[in-house]
């Protein structure tokens, strides 16, 4: 194993060997690193949590001999995350005649900036955007820029910039220099790195058996894929994670296999490759994975990984129970299957013995008959921890009677849990408005949710019961069910 990470960095390759380094260590972010270059101020740190996007910054891979630009909350990345890519900050944006990028001069010219904290953050945001959609619409400009806080401009004036930018069909300095970074990139190897300080451990592999073999012999490390959650015990909570096996180098676990009964989905796929392969078959999942973080996150945030977390709020949790999904867990042992149903045992505990790994996760293809919604609420919509998160599966008969029924709630108990009793009500019975006003206060009998920042007890008991009603709303044929 190597003991030193390098990237490219304005277009030359950079190095770091975190044993002789005083100042940087492996789960330093990529945020910090920058601040503390004389050169690269232009990124911000506003929130530390990945939900402001002033510290967006922009990494760039070599997928297929090209290069594939996409927008990442640097607060959220480790270093070592980063070796073998490409790292983009606003200062490499002028272009080589000393003129403003495009995106740039376009908020210029569409007063798009006022403070100018955020811009920075704003801009990588636009140039990710700029590098990947020619003409963009309007929902492709807003994903891209929802995760980005504005409080000063507006949002109008920086849609119209992104608008007005994505018409040249990506074309800069960059495209001018990409086979060079191409280059550079494939120079770097990629093998599996250990970094070894004073304080901490930090686990690297290229291979899954290099990291079966790891977590075989540090059963107690920590474990992250895309950090998005994991990272937030550094940048939040100031902990020192002293053992780190990091899966971003594992390329065996970046797939997604489809077959005529389901598909599977590896645990080093980001959110934001899986999304477009699932649009067709699975709509609900697709659905949650919209209002899942912001592109920023969905870049690196991965199915495993919200799996993992095993969170009573996790937004895909629901949804994948309706699905019926089925984690993968591997060892040196070998392999076995669990319902994700069974997988979450408690708050934040899982069936996952402590030398495991999660690989992927098996996703059944809906029948027919299967009808799947999903639904969150939370204070705004994009960018925000779900207050209750739901996952619903219906199978009706010919004569409008509730065959089966999986009504999965996030946010209502220590763990996702199924409204049990409603279901047993629901089953045998026309799914009509009266059998569903009859079925919603068996919701109180099934939950006894707490009170915290995000809503009220009383709160959550209501919207659980109009999320079911919602349900009904959006599945029923209202010539049958009156």
């Amino acid at each position: 194993m190597q003991s030193t990470i390098s990237f490219v960095l304005d277009d030359s390759i950079v190095t770091i060997d975190f044993e002789k380094d005083s100042i940087l260590h492996p789960t330093t972010t990529v945020l910090n690193y920058l601040r503390n270059l004389p050169t690269h101020k232009g990124v911000k740190e506003g929130c530390a949590e990945g939900d402001c996007g002033a510290c967006s910054v922009v990494l760039a891979d070599v997928v297929d001999d090209r290069m594939r630009y996409r927008a990442v909350d640097s607060c959220l990345v480790f270093l070592p995350m980063i070796h073998g890519k490409q790292l983009i900050t606003v200062e490499n944006l002028k272009m080589n005649s000393g003129e403003l990028h495009p995106v740039q001069q376009a908020m210029v010219d569409t007063d798009g900036s006022q403070c100018g904290f955020c811009t920075p953050g704003i801009i990588m945001a636009m140039f990710a955007l700029y590098k990947t959609w020619i003409n963009p619409t309007r929902a492709e400009i807003d994903d891209a820029l929802t995760g980005n806080l504005c409080r000063c401009t507006g949002y109008r004036p920086i849609i119209e910039a992104a608008a007005k930018a994505c018409v040249k069909n990506g074309m800069d300095h960059f495209t001018d220099n990409e086979s060079r970074i191409v280059e550079l990139l494939k120079s770097i190897p990629n093998e599996s790195i250990q970094i070894k300080t004073a304080r901490q451990r930090y686990y690297r592999p290229a291979s899954l058996s290099t990291a079966l073999e790891l977590k075989s012999k540090f059963p107690d490390a920590d474990v992250i894929t895309g950090a998005t959650d994991a990272a937030l015990r550094v940048t939040k909570k100031h902990e020192l994670l002293k053992e780190v096996i990091d899966l971003s180098g594992v390329t065996e676990l970046n797939f997604l296999n489809e077959t005529e009964d389901y598909i599977t989905v590896g645990a080093g796929m980001s959110l934001k490759d899986m999304m477009p392969r699932i649009k067709d078959n699975f709509g609900a999942l697709y659905s949650i994975l919209e209002v899942f973080g912001s592109q920023q996150i969905r870049n690196f945030a991965t199915l495993s990984g919200n799996l993992g977390t095993a969170s009573p709020i996790g937004d895909t949790l629901p949804v994948l129970i309706a699905y019926s999904a089925v984690v993968v867990l591997e060892s040196k042992r070998g392999k076995r299957d669990i319902p994700v149903e069974r997988f979450i045992t408690g708050y934040r505990e899982t069936a996952k013995d402590d030398d495991e790994l999660i690989t992927a996760v098996i996703i059944p293809k809906p029948s027919a008959d299967e009808i799947f919604k999903s639904y969150k609420i939370s204070k705004r919509k994009d960018l925000d921890i779900s207050t209750i998160s739901s996952g619903f599966k219906l199978v009706l008969d010919d004569t409008n009677i509730v065959g089966s029924i999986v009504l999965a709630y996030g946010g209502m108990a220590e763990r996702i849990r199924r409204a049990s009793a409603v279901e047993e009500y629901l089953i045998g019975k026309e799914w009509s408005r009266n059998t569903i006003e009859e079925a919603m206060k068996f919701i109180d009998s099934d939950f006894n949710p707490i009170s915290d920042v995000r809503g009220g007890a009383k709160m959550r008991r209501i919207a659980a019961k109009n999320l079911l009603l919602k349900f009904w709303f959006d599945t029923a044929d209202q010539k049958i069910a009156v």
